[in-house]
C-alpha cells in the first residue's frame, strides 16, 4: 500500500464517527479508526449537571501488547507533523452495533474492544477479548489519557492539576474540577506523564484552536497466556466497584435496553429501527427540573424549545414513548412565560431562561394536539390547557420580542427569532423582522389545533376560530409571490411603527420556510397553490438529504458550508441543506398528491439516500447539515434530533413504513 492509499484509508476513518450516550447528555465518541479528530471527543465526556456542563474527563484509552521484545500500539494520534502511533494499520474490523468494537491483530494476537455506557449514569465501560492461540506469554498494556475540561475548551499541562491516590486496582485522579475513578481488573502502575501538542483536526479545518495536552497517570499492565482472556477498563465521575461479571451485566441491561426500544413499533425495518436507536439518544433527563428533555445534536448542542418541539413526534410518540412525550411537554410548558416557552434553559443554577424564538410556542400547540392524537389522553390535556390559552392571547396582545397579532390577523415579530436566526458581527444574516410565511402558517394551525383540543374538554373556543379565519383571509394576499407562483418568505416591518409601508420590499428569496404551509394540519393556500409551491421547491432546493435554505439562483446561495466560524454562519441558512426539513416535505408531496401510492415510492426512494448516510459522518444517525453543491457533503454536528426525528416521523406516518431496499 502507497502513501497515497494510507492516506485515503486514513481520511475515510477519520472521516467517520461513532457515539454512544448515557441519557444524561454525556457521551462517547470518537472515529472509526480510534483517533480523535474533535475537542468534543472522548471515552467519557460526563454531564455534571445533567444534560449540560459537559466535560471531557477520558480522553482515550492506548493500549499496546508486547510479544517478546516487540511492541505494537493499537491507538493513533495526530502531533504537529505526524501521526503517532499508527495504530490503524493493526485494525482489521470496526463496527457500531451492538456497540463499538475495534478488533485489532497483530503476532497472531487478536484484541477486541468493545465500548458501553451506563445509562443514567457518568460510566463508561471497555471490555478487552484477548485471543493469543500461539504465545507462551504476551504483555497487554493500557495507558489512560485523561482530561477535566469543558467540551468547548481546550488544555494545556500548565492549566490542570492532578492529584493521583490508589483506587481498588484502578485509580481517582482529582483536580479543581472534580473526580475521575479509573478501575479494573488489571494491576495499575501509576507514573504520571503529560502528552503534548496532540491535534485535534476537525477544529483545525473549522477555524478553531485544535492543539492541547493530555494527562497521562500511569498504565494497567498483565501478562496474558495461551488462549481466550477477558479484562476490562472503567472509568467514572463516581466510585468503581466492579468485576467481570459486573461488566457482562452492564452489557446485557444496555443490550437489552436497546432491544426494548425497537419491540414498540409495529413495523419491522431496519431503516426505522436504526433511526428509533439514534432517537433514543437525544431523550434525557435535565437535573434542574427534575424531568425529560431532548438534546438538539451531538457533540455541542443543549436541549432547546424549538427543536424539542419539533422533533418531540419522532422522537417519542412514533417510538411510542408516550410517558417520555408528556415529561418533555409538561417541563417546557411550566416554564412558559408571558405566551413563549424557552429557547433554552441556563447552563447554571443562576442563570436566566432564555426565551428568544416566536415559533416554539407554536410548534408546542401542534406537537401536544399529535400527544393527543396518539394517545388520547385528554387528562394531561387538560391538565396544561392554561399554557395553551396563555400562548394564544399572548400572541394576539402582544408579547416579549415584538411579537404580535397585527390588525391583518398575522404574527409579525422582531429580529433572530425564527429558526434563520444566525447574527455575524452583530448583523442578521437572513434578517426576517416582520411577517413570516412560516411563523403564519404555524400560528394559523395552532388556532385550528387550540380549537380542536378546546372543543374536546368542553372550552368555548369560537374566539380562536374568528382570529384563524382573519389570519386566513389575509395570508394569501400577503405572501403570494404570482411571478414565481411560491410564496414571499418574509414581509419587513415599517422601520417607523406609525409607517403604513415596510421598510423594504418583501423577501422573494426562494427559501424552505414555505413548505409548513403546505405540510401542516391545517392550511391556508388553495390546493393549486399549494402545488405550485411544492413544485417550486422540488425544482430549486430539493437534494436526497434535505431542502437547501436558498435557491441556487439567488446571487446570495452559497454552495459549500466550510471554514471558520463566519464561512459557516454565512452559508448556514443561505444554500446550505437541512435534513429536518424532509419531513414537512414528504408530508407536504404526498398530500399535493392526493396520498398517492406513486407518491409514497417516490418519497421512499427519495430515502434511500439517507440510508445510504447512515454509514457516513456520525455512523447510524443523521447529520445536523449538508453542501449545497453535489456532492453534499455532510456537516455540523454528526447527530442532530430533528433530522432523525423528522425523516423517521414521515417515513412511518407519511410514507409507511417498508423495505428502502
Amino acid at each position: 500500500m502507497d502513501n497515497r492509499d494510507s492516506e485515503t484509508l486514513l481520511a475515510k476513518g477519520t472521516g467517520r464517527e461513532w457515539i454512544i450516550t448515557n441519557g444524561l447528555g454525556g457521551y462517547a465518541s470518537s472515529t472509526a479508526i480510534g483517533m480523535n479528530t474533535r475537542k468534543y471527543h472522548g471515552l467519557l465526556v460526563a454531564a455534571i449537571n445533567p444534560p449540560v456542563h459537559r466535560r471531557v474527563m477520558l480522553s482515550s484509552l492506548d493500549e499496546e501488547i508486547q510479544v517478546g521484545s516487540r511492541a505494537y500500539q493499537f491507538a493513533a494520534h495526530q502531533y504537529p507533523g505526524t501521526l503517532h502511533p499508527q495504530g490503524d494499520r493493526h485494525l482489521e474490523d470496526f463496527s457500531t452495533e451492538p456497540f463499538p468494537e475495534f478488533r485489532y491483530f497483530a503476532e497472531d494476537v487478536s484484541v477486541r474492544k468493545k465500548i458501553t455506557m451506563v445509562h443514567g449514569e457518568n460510566t463508561v465501560v471497555v471490555r478487552y477479548d484477548i485471543s493469543n492461540p500461539v504465545h507462551d506469554s504476551i504483555i497487554f498494556r493500557v495507558l489512560p489519557l485523561v482530561n477535566n475540561r469543558d467540551i468547548h475548551k481546550l488544555t494545556r499541562s500548565v492549566e490542570l492539576q492532578f492529584k493521583q491516590h490508589p483506587h481498588g486496582t484502578g485509580t481517582v485522579l482529582d483536580s479543581k474540577e472534580g473526580k475521575l475513578y479509573i478501575g479494573s481488573d488489571i494491576p495499575f502502575t501509576p507514573k504520571a506523564y503529560w502528552y503534548y501538542n496532540m491535534e485535534y483536526m476537525t477544529e483545525l479545518s473549522r477555524g478553531y484552536p485544535y492543539r492541547e495536552d493530555n494527562f497521562n497517570p500511569g498504565y494497567f499492565e498483565t501478562e496474558v497466556g495461551r488462549g481466550e482472556s477477558s479484562f476490562f477498563i472503567a472509568a467514572s465521575t463516581s466510585g468503581i466497584s466492579l468485576d467481570m461479571d459486573d461488566i457482562d451485566r452492564i452489557f446485557s441491561h444496555e443490550m437489552q435496553r436497546r432491544n426494548q426500544l425497537t419491540e414498540k413499533q409495529a413495523h419491522k425495518d431496519d431503516f426505522i429501527n436504526r433511526l428509533t436507536r439514534a432517537a433514543d439518544s437525544f431523550i434525557v433527563r435535565r437535573q434542574s427540573t427534575g424531568s425529560r428533555s431532548i438534546i438538539a445534536g451531538y457533540h455541542w448542542y443543549s436541549d432547546w424549545g424549538r427543536d424539542s418541539m419539533i422533533s418531540l413526534p419522532g422522537l417519542t410518540l412514533v417510538t411510542g414513548r408516550f410517558g417520555d412525550a408528556r415529561n418533555i411537554l409538561a417541563t417546557f410548558a411550566a416554564s412558559c412565560s408571558e405566551g413563549l416557552i424557552p429557547n433554552f434553559f441556563p447552563e447554571s443554577p443562576s442563570g436566566e431562561i432564555a426565551y428568544n424564538t416566536v415559533d416554539a410556542s407554536l410548534w408546542f400547540v401542534q406537537s401536544l394536539r399529535k400527544y393527543l392524537d396518539y394517545t388520547g389522553d385528554l387528562e394531561f390535556i387538560s391538565g396544561i390547557w392554561d399554557t395553551v390559552e396563555n400562548i394564544i392571547d399572548y400572541y394576539c396582545r402582544g408579547t416579549k420580542h415584538d411579537i404580535r397579532m397585527e390588525a391583518d390577523g398575522l404574527i409579525s415579530q422582531g429580529g433572530q427569532l425564527t429558526w434563520m436566526d444566525v447574527k455575524v458581527r452583530g448583523r442578521e444574516l437572513t434578517s426576517r423582522r416582520g411577517k413570516t410565511c412560516e411563523i403564519n402558517a404555524l400560528w394559523y394551525n395552532a388556532l385550528l389545533q387550540a380549537s380542536a383540543m378546546g372543543e374536546q374538554l368542553g372550552k368555548d373556543t369560537s374566539a380562536f376560530y374568528e382570529i384563524a379565519e382573519l389570519t386566513k383571509e389575509n395570508f394569501e394576499g400577503a405572501f403570494w409571490n404570482g411571478d414565481k407562483g411560491c410564496l414571499y418568505d418574509c414581509i419587513p416591518c415599517p422601520e417607523n411603527p406609525d409607517d403604513t409601508e415596510p421598510a423594504c420590499p418583501k423577501d422573494a428569496s426562494v427559501r424552505p420556510n414555505q413548505v409548513l404551509a403546505v405540510s401542516l394540519p391545517f392550511t391556508m393556500l388553495p390546493s393549486a397553490s399549494e402545488k405550485s409551491i411544492m413544485q417550486v421547491v422540488k425544482d430549486e432546493l430539493l437534494t436526497p438529504y434535505g431542502l437547501r435554505t436558498l435557491s441556487p439562483s439567488d446571487p446570495f446561495y452559497m454552495g459549500v458550508y466550510r471554514g471558520d466560524a463566519e464561512g459557516r454562519d454565512t452559508a448556514y441558512h443561505n444554500g446550505t441543506v437541512w435534513p429536518w426539513l424532509l419531513g414537512p416535505y414528504i408530508t407536504a408531496y404526498i398530500k399535493v398528491n392526493g396520498h398517492s401510492n406513486k407518491s409514497r415510492d417516490e418519497m421512499r426512494s427519495l430515502l434511500k439516500g439517507m440510508e445510504v448516510h447512515l454509514e457516513e459522518a456520525g455512523i447510524g444517525t443523521i447529520s445536523e447539515v449538508f453542501d449545497g453543491d453535489t456532492p453534499h457533503r455532510p456537516g455540523g454536528t454528526i447527530s442532530q434530533a430533528w433530522s432523525v426525528a423528522e425523516v423517521l416521523r414521515a417515513y412511518v406516518e407519511d410514507i409507511g413504513a417498508g423495505d428502502l431496499t
